[in-house]
């Protein structure tokens, strides 16, 4: 009986903290679109860097002696701008969600640098890349302030 417990919990070639990984990257960067009232939120994110992480694992499991895992990475690549395009619209003349397309890409990385094994990495980026969001967005509000003229003014002078 533990024998087959312990059977049911072995999911080589694929890891648990592999996994824990792609959910907590996902999740930062989810939460930070979440909040931020933009596409591809949480459960998205999660599951583009889970998936990413399950196709890496398996194609370098898969083809070890025999072929390539490139060539499967280079497909993610490929089905992941196709996937990142579909969220990209164009409204009143202007193209929106360009950055929620980049974020989509950018999961799709982190599952494939988490399945060959760069688990810190993919967490300093994941932080790094909502470091960016936040701090690109608080500089564009400024921005957007002083062009239209809107300045604390303390004393009403």
């Amino acid at each position: 009986m533990e024998q087959q417990l312990l059977s049911l919990l072995n999911i080589e070639p694929f890891s648990f903290l592999g996994i824990s990984c792609c959910i907590f990257c996902g999740t930062i960067i989810g939460l930070e679109r979440q909040l931020s009232g933009k596409p591809a939120g949480i459960r998205t994110s999660i599951l583009i860097c889970f998936s990413t992480y399950l196709f890496a694992v398996l194609s370098s499991f898969l083809v070890a002696d025999s072929g390539d895992p490139s060539r499967v990475v280079g497909q993610i690549v490929t089905g992941v701008g196709f996937l990142g395009g579909g969220v990209m619209l164009s409204r009143n003349g202007l193209v929106v969600g360009i950055t929620s397309a980049a974020i989509i890409w950018l999961l799709a990385g982190l599952g494939c640098i988490i399945a060959f094994g760069f688990l810190s990495q993919s967490v300093i980026f994941s932080v790094v890349t909502v470091l960016l969001l936040i701090g690109i967005s608080f500089l564009e509000k400024m921005i957007r302030k002083l062009k239209s003229g809107e300045h604390k003014d303390v004393k009403g002078s």
